[in-house]
């Protein structure tokens, strides 16, 4: 095989634009599909329209909890194929970018009509809509982000650069869903000449193309000959899966990470309501809280960094899981005790950063390291597949999320159903973090460190 050049911290840069571009086609779907189709009290007051049947229907399940469980589902059983594809494709591009420049477009596209297509007046009729359009958009999902992920062990090769790069991704990952937080803020300044509902749909339409316009970046700025393995995998996908889970340090990761999901999803999906109906602050404060978060997790971010490679990433990853259910336990309690409205905003935001830096960072280094293990014992660079699974997981908890969150927050009077959803998203975050203690980190980097050296002594 050739010798590969080490990617360039613009290279990782630039790849890191891509995932800025669809945290924000991610986040626009996970932080407002239920506000825009599941309006609360505080936003009906304001004459938004109900476009999708409300309320539960069968066994305590909401519509809009069906459809977005169907897309996850979805989601999640074609990552596989897709990965599949990706590690077997034969393309003189790559491996990888023939899929990121083809779905770029599409991916954008499904954004917006997920928003536009069900706005019949049948509501019948806009279920089967939503319902379509929903299993487009994650299609689309898939096929960009399944292979760009794959990219993130070949491009980061070594120790430093894979911390480096799920440095910069989680960066660039933060701000999209910063920006994803924006709509209400932008369709406020377009209400007046639009329409409340317009004014969201045409905020959704322009943060979409500005989206594309990135994720088009790393697939035509980037050689994928220069930096990874573009040699065809030649296992068929299901032993490809098959030898996937079979590796035991990635069921540890992979049975933690659902869990992680299940509550960062139900606790994202819920952050506007927490402020809007607990703390009784307007929804565009929304974005004003997200982007504190934000900052304070930035500022932690070099750090993380630095502790990473000092003491390794496991520690790290497991205090983020156990201090994340004290933030999820403060936000069930928000508004219950007599502070200043915007104190508890803040209050929340703040305990949430720290956690949010860790595992918005170290997850991805650490499922980079098990591939890479994986690939020196078995000779088969199969990324693509460890990243399909682990879009599984995503997509599992994420759907699992989906469902709890629309059935329990109607439950009760005052808040109390979004206040069950925090205390379950605490019950998850702490079973996510004992089960990753098990998770032997000396194992893994020491098998990689032994092929690196090894490596290093045929050189010489």
């Amino acid at each position: 095989m050739e010798e590969k050049k080490l990617a360039s911290n613009g290279v990782l840069w630039r790849f890191a634009i891509g995932q800025l571009g669809w945290a924000i086609l991610s986040g626009i779907i996970s932080n407002w599909l239920v506000y825009y189709y599941m309006p609360s009290d505080t936003l009906m007051g304001q004459g938004w329209q109900i476009f999708i049947t409300q309320g539960a229907v069968f066994a305590g399940l909401t519509v809009i909890g069906m459809i977005t469980g169907c897309g996850r589902l979805l989601d999640g059983f074609i990552d596989p194929f897709i990965a599949s594809k990706s590690d077997r494709c034969t393309s003189k591009l790559g491996r990888r970018i023939p899929f990121m420049r083809r779905a770029a477009i599409p991916f954008g596209l499904m954004t917006v009509l997920v928003f536009v297509v069900p706005g019949t007046s049948s509501q019948l009729a806009n279920n089967w809509l939503l319902w379509a359009c929903l299993m487009l958009f994650y299609i689309t999902l898939s096929l960009y982000c399944t292979p760009f992920n794959a990219l993130i062990p070949e491009l980061g090769r070594t120790q430093e650069t894979r911390i480096n790069l799920s440095t910069y991704i989680s960066t660039t990952y933060f701000f999209g869903t910063a920006f994803a937080y924006l709509v209400p803020n932008v369709a406020g300044m377009l209400e007046g000449s639009l329409g409340a509902v317009n004014a969201f749909r045409a905020t959704v339409a322009i943060l979409s193309a500005v989206a594309v316009v990135l994720m088009l970046v790393p697939a035509f700025t980037i050689d994928e000959h220069v930096y990874a393995d573009t040699v065809p995998s030649t296992t068929p996908m299901g032993k490809s899966v098959a030898k996937t889970f079979k590796n035991r340090q990635f069921l540890i990761f992979e049975s933690s990470d659902v869990l992680y999901w299940v509550s960062i999803t139900m606790f994202q999906t819920g952050l506007s309501y927490y402020i809007t109906e607990l703390i009784g602050l307007p929804d565009d404060t929304t974005f004003i809280l997200f982007a504190l978060m934000t900052l304070i997790s930035l500022l932690f971010y070099a750090p993380v960094n630095k502790l990473a490679k000092k003491i390794g990433k496991k520690k790290l990853v497991a205090f983020a899981f156990f201090f994340f259910c004290v933030a999820f336990m403060v936000t069930a309690v928000a508004g219950t005790v007599p502070l200043p409205k915007m104190a508890w905003g803040v209050l929340v935001a703040v305990l949430a950063a720290i956690p949010m830096a860790i595992l918005g960072i170290l997850p991805q280094a650490v499922l980079a390291d098990i591939a890479e293990q994986d690939a020196v014992k078995t000779g088969e660079n199969r990324q693509g597949m460890f990243y399909a699974a682990r879009t599984f997981s995503m997509t599992l908890g994420q759907t699992l999320a989906m469902i709890l969150f629309t059935s329990v927050s109607i439950l009760g009077t005052n808040g109390f159903g979004y206040r069950m959803t925090a205390v379950i998203a605490t019950a998850f975050c702490l079973a996510g973090g004992l089960i990753f203690l098990r998770y032997n980190e000396k194992d893994v980097l020491a098998t990689i460190l032994a092929h690196e050296a090894e490596a290093q002594a045929e050189k010489e």
